[in-house]
């Protein structure tokens, strides 16, 4: 399966107003609601800081703002007809079942073809797409990956040309992250493990550096907060158990730093006054509660694909 993960340059930054009113206006949004939207796109004024001088205001005359809870939404509205344009092209790739060309998530998009000329024909649609929306997409940034089928016998080739869009290579890349999880074409999870591992000694440094000094307590309700917020662990299925358990000593190792117990001072012990649980039992929460998420979820395909997964499982 081939799949190219989508970049557009600067995409909230080239979303054209008046497209996107004129869309809400289709949609029979309250006519209220959108001249008090275009009011308030179109009297915008920013100012430029630099070394502590301010430049005179100026207009902006298209993009949504950036880290607006809106701007999502509109975003959203604005590309729905490119994903429904490509995903009316009869190009499609089976997933358990499901027929599906491209996922995704605000700007960050991905295609997902069975085929090489399959896949280069979506680029093509994709790039012609977004030049009508204003959108070109990035090259450099787009990039894509080819994921072997489990039996190896199907295996029809291991060497394709590039796919081309908008003139330029699309490169192909055997690691990326997307939506921050680390993706791999090997399908390990371990290359994220690492990505994780990396993030926790940064983020206990940062704390040691800052907050050394603090009581227990303080340094407890710190540590809960900044450091035990992991991302994508309730995903690690094929991970090996060699980086599970540099995993697992990382999170041991970490909270001896940051409260100041010796090496060889028992991790049981430690847990038990510092009130904090094991990492096997942090991971198996995070999976609980990423599942008890995923069916209160209401989109078609999670739900579909969830449905799939317990049935494999059972």
């Amino acid at each position: 399966m081939f799949a190219c993960f989508v970049d557009f340059s600067k995409a909230f930054d080239h979303v054209n107003y008046w497209k996107l009113f004129s869309q809400l206006i289709s949609d029979n949004i309250e006519p209220a609601v959108v001249a008090l939207l275009a009011h308030w796109y179109s009297h915008q004024s920013v100012y430029v800081l630099w070394h502590g001088v301010v430049s005179s205001s100026f207009g902006i005359g298209n993009g949504t703002r950036q880290g607006g809870q809106l701007s999502p939404i509109l975003f959203n509205r604005y590309v729905t007809d490119l994903i429904v344009y490509i995903r009316d092209s009869g190009i499609r790739c089976n997933v358990g079942g499901m027929m599906l060309n491209i996922l995704a998530y605000a700007d960050d998009m991905v295609l997902i073809c069975p085929s090489w000329y399959a896949m280069q024909s979506l680029i093509a649609m994709l790039d012609l797409g977004a030049s009508n929306y204003d959108m070109p997409c990035n090259t450099a940034k787009t990039v894509r990956m080819m994921f072997s089928p489990k039996d190896k016998r199907k295996t029809v080739s291991r060497v394709f040309p590039n796919f081309v869009l908008n003139g330029a290579d699309v490169h192909f890349v055997s690691d990326f992250k997307y939506l921050g999880f680390q993706l791999s074409v090997n399908q390990s999870d371990d290359a994220d493990v690492m990505r994780e591992i990396s993030a926790m000694f940064t983020r206990t440094n940062i704390l040691i550096r800052h907050f050394s000094k603090c009581s227990v307590d303080v340094k407890t309700v710190l540590f809960r907060s900044y450091c035990l917020s992991f991302y994508g662990t309730a995903l690690w299925e094929k991970c090996t158990v060699r980086m599970k358990n540099r995993m697992k000593s990382c999170y041991n190792r970490c909270i001896k730093l940051f409260f100041g117990f010796s090496k060889f001072h028992s991790v049981t012990n430690m847990l038990l006054e510092l009130g904090f649980l094991s990492f096997d039992t942090v991971l198996c929460n995070s999976k609980s509660l990423f599942l008890s998420q995923l069916c209160k979820c209401t989109n078609g395909i999670i739900q579909y694909l969830l449905q799939l997964t317990l049935y494999d499982v059972q």
